[in-house]
């Protein structure tokens, strides 16, 4: 029997144990980053259920107890949507999208347009309501005017929150979004599955349909569903002007939203995107089936508007899936350009879409941790568009013995060197600069189109260069000679006229070609030159960047970190990455090697671009033009120091105004931005000054 006088402090104890509870779910499944142990979180949450037992009055729906599950309903009902969930137009084709972007940014005059791009994950769309900041309805999408009432399962969704942690919550949202299970959760499930002598499932989007929709809301909380927020149905009381916005104050209400969200500006730079996916998907811990491209103004989509069932402002670009289950049979570790060791899973060949795949990336240590891999388990291995083969999870139901786990290399498997994990980062490094197979990988990047473009330099001349010892440095590659690079031998013999297999020489003509290719490189400039040196976060665009500002190679070694930070898109993480490089013994003597080598290291810039009156301006463009296509003038901007901006603001320099131009034009008069017409424009570039 409790004591009647200890009601207030155990009230207070019940809504401190909810709060911290709140606080963990939070960091583990939102964050990802729990701060205490299973153990310790599951007597915070057994002190709970104690202290409402014994005082069940104090129990509210909103305590992480009722997580747990109630008595199952009798049926799920139909409700209405406040507002219609609208599908979501798709192709699998790049001409289309590029079609479809150009047709949008053609309805909205030729605007700048940001576009958003999200993932789309492979789960159930699901609209949650919240009033007052507590959560009250949850529906499938059903037909997209009447969905299914499923609250009593979304609220044992522990990373959705039951009441918002806003102070002043909007008196009405609805999120919408996915719900999802996580790869990991499903191999576990599967095991419980096999445990209770039922089928496994075969996939995490199967298992969700299904559970979502049960009527037993303990079945779900067992199954550790999951949400991403990533749009709005009804609301009433949010700021938020774009996209962006709104995932950011949803997120600061306990709702998690689509991870690694990014701002495009431009059709060319959404294409680009897509082709960097295709070539390799980021390791995710769910599942997705393409990606979704928005527009991220939200006055822009109202004057989009929407077709009869779905917006005209969004698009999924979609991958064509494969997967099949092989046997793991060893792992291996590779060592790249900047150090960071990359596990490789060796697989009993399977036929996936028509190819072989006996090979495939475990990414990272958390990653091989996160699946439980061990040598002998049977894996599942995708394979979507034309992106590499990842193993999506281990099949633990198939495990039929106690195979041991995989143990992280201590040291580099190639020079021995203690390896060491980034600073509140995922990757594990070799930090021996001097490492051979760094070497190699740094070689092999450098002679690489984004490189210097070195025609010939692939990576069976970079070995036999190598172990022949004729390099061991990018500047030694600028000393090479014809000869002593001809007479080389290649390791693999081939068959002779009589049959027996012979050594065969590189030749005279293989090596005048490469050296023709590795002189031309001499003459890249500075930009591509640092963006060929494997400097961690440094990409053409970034020594596009930096160069612009230190166009000298002086200039760059005098630059400090708050220098380099002050560069427009440059952060203080890549600042402090260009600047350890360039003060490091190692990093000098590459640049001063490869300058007495006869490698250009400053930036060529034309008398337009020293002479330019917008060079570090910042320039915004609107309208419909007459004497430029958008791409042109954006190129234009750029090449003469400037930086092409999207939207107006305070510290715009020059708003460039084609005809039909609307609200960026009244933002500029307001905030006392000059504007030009197109011939100021001109007059600006070839004078120095613009008419008044």
């Amino acid at each position: 029997m409790v004591d009647p006088k200890a009601v207030p402090d155990l009230a207070s104890r019940i809504n401190s144990l909810k709060e911290e509870i709140r606080q963990h779910d939070h960091q583990y499944y939102v964050a990802a980053a729990p701060t205490i142990s299973d153990l310790d979180y599951d007597r915070l949450l057994d002190e709970l259920k104690r202290l409402e037992s014994e005082f069940p009055e104090l129990i509210t729906a909103d305590s992480p107890t009722q997580r747990i599950g109630d008595a199952p309903v009798e049926h799920l009902e139909q409700v209405q949507h406040r507002v219609p969930m609208l599908s979501i137009d798709n192709t699998y084709q790049p001409e289309d999208l590029r079609s479809y972007l150009d047709r949008t940014e053609r309805l909205l005059d030729g605007e700048p347009v940001e576009w958003v791009m999200e993932y789309k994950i492979d789960g159930v769309a699901a609209s949650i309501r919240y009033e007052n900041g507590q959560m009250r309805l949850g529906l499938t999408r059903g037909n997209g005017e009447v969905g299914d009432d499923i609250t009593h399962n979304l609220r044992t969704i522990r990373d959705l929150p039951l009441s918002l942690s806003l102070g002043h919550a909007p008196e009405v949202l609805e999120v919408r979004g996915e719900v999802y299970m996580a790869n990991s959760d499903l191999a576990d499930l599967n095991v419980r599955q096999q445990e209770l002598g039922l089928d496994p499932f075969k996939n995490t989007r199967n298992v969700t349909a299904g559970t979502i929709r049960l009527l037993d809301p303990s079945i779900a909380a067992e199954r550790k569903l999951r949400f991403f927020c990533h749009g709005i149905g009804e609301s009433s009381g949010l700021k938020s002007a774009t996209h962006l916005d709104f995932l950011r104050e949803v997120r600061e209400m306990g709702i998690p939203s689509t991870p690694n969200v990014r701002i495009l500006n431009g059709a060319d730079a959404v294409m680009q995107a897509v082709e960097d996916l295709n070539n390799q998907m980021p390791d995710l811990p769910f599942e997705v089936d393409g990606i979704v491209f928005k527009v991220n103004d939200f006055r822009q989509r109202e004057r989009l508007g929407i077709r009869s069932k779905s917006p005209r402002w969004l698009i999924a670009y979609k991958f064509e899936r494969y997967e099949a289950i092989t046997k793991l049979l060893s792992v291996s570790v590779q060592v790249g350009k900047t150090g960071a060791i990359t596990p490789v899973a060796h697989l009993e060949p399977v036929e996936i879409a028509d190819t072989t795949v006996s090979r495939a990336s475990l990414h990272n240590a958390d990653e091989v941790k996160r699946l439980d891999i061990r040598i002998g388990d049977q894996v599942v291995v995708e394979k979507a568009g034309k992106i590499i083969p990842k193993v999506v999870r281990v099949e633990k139901h198939c495990r039929v013995e106690d195979l041991p786990a995989w143990a992280f290399p201590t040291n580099c498997p190639e020079c021995e060197t203690a390896l060491v994990r980034d600073e509140g980062g995922v990757y594990i490094r070799c930090p021996n600069p001097s490492c051979p197979a760094q070497m190699k990988q740094r070689l092999l990047y450098f002679g690489s189109r984004p490189g210097m473009d070195i025609d010939g330099l692939g990576e069976e001349v970079v070995d036999l260069l190598l172990d022949a010892q004729l390099i061991g440095s990018y500047a030694e590659l600028f000393h090479l000679v014809e000869d002593q690079v001809a007479s080389l031998v290649w390791p693999k013999k081939r068959k002779g006229k009589d049959g027996r297999m012979i050594e065969v020489q590189f030749g005279q003509l293989n090596a005048k070609n490469l050296l023709t290719g590795i002189d031309e490189a001499r003459t890249r400039g500075l930009a591509r030159l640092l963006a060929s040196l494997s400097i961690r976060h440094v990409g053409p665009r970034v020594a596009k960047l930096i160069t612009k500002q230190y166009p000298t190679l002086d200039q760059l070694l005098a630059a400090s970190v708050e220098d380099l930070s002050g560069i427009h898109e440059i952060g203080q993480a890549i600042a402090e990455s260009v600047h350890a490089f360039c003060q490091s013994d190692y990093g000098l003597e590459i640049l001063r090697d490869l300058e007495a080598a006869g490698v250009e290291v400053n930036e060529a810039q034309s008398d337009l671009l020293r002479d330019s009156p917008i060079a570090g301006k910042t320039v915004v463009v609107t309208g419909s033009l007459q004497q430029y296509t958008r791409d042109e003038i954006k190129g234009l901007i750029e090449d003469l120091g400037g930086r092409a901006a999207g939207s107006v603001s305070k510290n715009t320099d020059f708003l460039i105004a084609g005809e039909k131009a609307g609200s960026k034009l009244a933002k500029a008069k307001s905030l006392g931005v000059k504007v030009l017409t197109e011939d100021d424009f001109r007059l600006l570039v070839e004078n120095g000054q613009a008419g008044e």
